[in-house]
């Protein structure tokens, strides 16, 4: 399982400290100096369910500067999903990325359900 995060994310550290609490194994990979391909991207939202807008960080400072919010509805998917493969401080975050399943964002209830 892989754990795409970004080590000065505060979400990111609880999130790496609560699956470790559980005795999760994962991988860690820092989003920006590993950022996830478009591939894994794919993944992620097959295994996650939700819409490609979902993958971007859109309270980061890098979102507003691109103005990403006014792309948004002209760009395509493959446009979206290479744009975020170039730079990972555009993805929310933490990503979690196992053989069949996907998270993106740490909810605690969701995780839960994953490791009682």
């Amino acid at each position: 399982m892989l754990v795409f995060h970004y080590p000065k994310c505060s979400t990111c550290v609880k999130a790496r400290k609560w699956l470790r609490d559980r005795n999760v194994d994962f991988t860690e990979k820092n989003i920006v100096e590993d950022t996830p391909s478009v591939e894994e991207l794919k993944k992620v939202l097959e295994y996650s369910g939700i819409p490609i807008k979902k993958l971007f960080n859109t309270s980061g400072m890098l979102y507003r500067e691109l103005n990403i919010k006014e792309k948004m509805d002209t760009m395509s998917d493959d446009e979206k999903l290479k744009l975020l493969s170039e730079n990972g401080m555009l993805i929310k975050r933490p990503i979690v990325l196992g053989d069949d399943f996907a998270f993106v964002g740490f909810k605690e209830s969701e995780w839960q359900n994953k490791w009682q």
